[in-house]
């Protein structure tokens, strides 16, 4: 059929537009037909108070950490042993919230990485968050295709650097007029095979001390440059154009063998000798920082740590060696002796901050993320106390001092002052009482919820026995499994251990004991997030079950 009869493209389909949208404003309704109403205008017209936000987040790592020499110190001690390509100490970090254990392991982490490219000592860096990524599979595939993916970057170099090689020795040969034959065997002065991994103990460390030896560019003398007049073979362990190009034909065959771990899908054992194969390609000493290490081994049991910490007795070119996070000081209780042997050979905790300290961490940060004179006197003192008070959390205290200066600025106020604190302290804690409530499972918001409407009927003093019998009714409403009371009791406890309900254990004499149970958290705002739960939104009339309540 012939082409002519077809209708033609259509240019403003296809023009000024990318995926669907459109990128010419001149089109849109937007400018034509509603001009701006000023929504923003009025918000920009203020005066800005940060000047850096992103200090006050906890995912920014700072350039010093005041009030944690003394950790990082013992820290860059143990890690130092991989600059001398040596595998470390494992290191078990503990401390509580917002103590500085991440932000400190990042730094040395960082510093290490930086050291280790002064020194052309190859040394790796990885960091998992295992609340995350909380699965051996998981863990295992996001290690490996890391590794994977560092593996082909430097093959993409070393090939780079052969072909630069490869383009000059046509030059030299050019302008000499001889072959590459005359170079005579530099192969045997270098005494290695160009297929071999180069090793980078031999290249970096003094003959004398054992100690790195600060150099430029690469440990590999193939990636080196070529000096002026040098033959460009002469420093290579290549005699000719062939080793050369073969040697490029088996890199680029390495780079085709890795294969990228699909996130699900893989038996285990695959995923780990994939992961296995990656770490080992090149002489190198990795270092595996698991965060929230506790949160993994909760979740999968130890067969993960217990693969890792022992790796390093079947790995022939590289070293591993593993930094674990937690906040639990006992979860390695739960660990199998041996893994618990090999993986706390050096044990690091964090305290937590006082006052004075986190009034100094504040400051630190504040200098950064504020424009001069946004902050009067008492507002760092204040934030610091609040979070002195839950156990020196200099996590929380940031994001007090942050959020303040958000409610500063969305008043338009032009100074922090302490008014902005406490919102800040009542919007926080409801934040995250709103968080914990929604994340909560349906049998435990069924008992919340029974508490919530005692207590809205002018009920005082609730015991167990009366939260119960309203749970009944509603899992009745909303065709629920009603749990024994018993187990709703333990679903209180859990309530109460999380700052939602107080439940105080109260002898009635020969009646025995019972719980009385009070809201810690505003009941208006923690109605409203159950009531956004689709189940518990399909209740029509609560009312006659609180009236049950005194029937019964």
């Amino acid at each position: 059929m012939s082409d002519d009869n077809s209708e033609p493209p259509r240019t403003d389909d296809v023009e000024g537009e990318t995926d669907g949208f459109s990128t010419s404003l001149e089109e849109t309704a937007i400018g034509d037909e509603e001009p701006s109403q000023g929504l923003f205008d009025d918000l920009l017209s203020g005066e800005p108070i940060f000047e850096n936000k992103e200090v006050l987040r906890p995912s920014y790592t700072p350039h010093e950490l005041p009030h944690r020499t003394d950790q990082i110190n013992k820290m860059a001690t143990i890690l130092v042993a991989a600059l001398r390509g040596e595998t470390p100490s494992n290191i078990l970090i503990y401390g509580k919230t917002g103590t500085g254990k991440t932000a400190s392991a990042k730094f040395v982490s960082k510093e290490l990485e930086s050291t280790s490219q002064k020194y052309s000592v190859p040394c790796d860096v990885e960091y998992i968050n295992c609340e995350v990524t909380d699965t051996q599979y998981r863990v295992l595939a996001q290690l490996a295709n890391k590794f994977i993916e560092k593996n082909e970057a430097r093959i993409d170099r070393k090939i780079e650097s052969l072909e630069a090689r490869l383009e000059a020795l046509e030059e030299y040969e050019a302008n000499d007029g001889r072959d590459d034959s005359a170079v005579g065997s530099v192969e045997d002065a270098a005494g290695s095979d160009p297929n071999d991994h180069v090793s980078f103990a031999t290249e970096t460390e003094s003959p004398s001390s054992g100690s790195p030896v600060e150099t430029e560019g690469s440990a590999d003398p193939t990636e080196a440059g070529v000096a002026d007049g040098e033959h460009p073979l002469a420093s290579t362990p290549f005699s000719d154009r062939e080793e050369v190009e073969d040697r490029i034909d088996s890199l680029e065959e390495d780079k085709e063998s890795f294969q990228e771990v699909p996130m699900t899908g893989w038996p285990t054992d695959r995923v780990y000798s994939v992961f296995f194969d990656a770490v080992d390609y090149d002489e190198r000493v990795v270092v595996i920082m698991l965060d929230e290490i506790d949160k993994l081994v909760e979740k999968s049991g130890d067969d993960t740590l217990y693969n890792l910490s022992r790796m390093n007795s079947e790995l022939e070119n590289s070293r591993v060696s593993i930094i674990g996070i937690s906040n639990d000081l006992k979860f390695t209780d739960f660990l199998d002796p041996r893994v618990k042997s090999s993986l706390g050979e050096e044990e690091i905790v964090f305290p937590p901050y006082d006052a004075n300290q986190l009034r100094d961490i504040l400051q630190h940060r504040a200098n950064v993320a504020f424009k001069g004179d946004a902050l009067s006197d008492d507002v760092i003192p204040l934030c610091a106390a609040f979070a002195a008070q839950e156990h020196g959390d200099a996590r929380r205290a940031l994001d007090l001092l942050r959020t303040a200066g958000e409610l500063a600025e969305r008043s338009q106020a032009e100074t922090i002052v302490e008014k902005h604190v406490r919102q800040a302290q009542d919007k926080i804690e409801l934040d995250r009482v709103v968080e914990v409530v929604r994340t909560l499972p349906t049998q435990s918001k069924l008992v919340l919820f029974s508490t919530i409407l005692l207590e809205k009927n002018g009920v005082h003093s609730i015991n167990t026995g009366e939260v119960f019998n309203i749970y009944k009714r509603l899992c009745e409403e909303i065709d629920a499994d009603v749990l024994t009371q018993r187990r709703v009791t333990d679903l209180i406890s859990e309530l109460d251990m999380l700052g939602i309900v107080n439940a105080v254990v109260v002898s009635k004499g020969r009646y025995g004991r019972t719980k009385e149970i009070s809201l810690s958290v505003p009941i208006d705002e923690t109605e409203a997030v159950l009531l956004s739960d689709s189940r518990l939104s399909n209740i029509d009339d609560i009312q006659p079950f609180v009236q049950a309540r005194f029937e019964n």
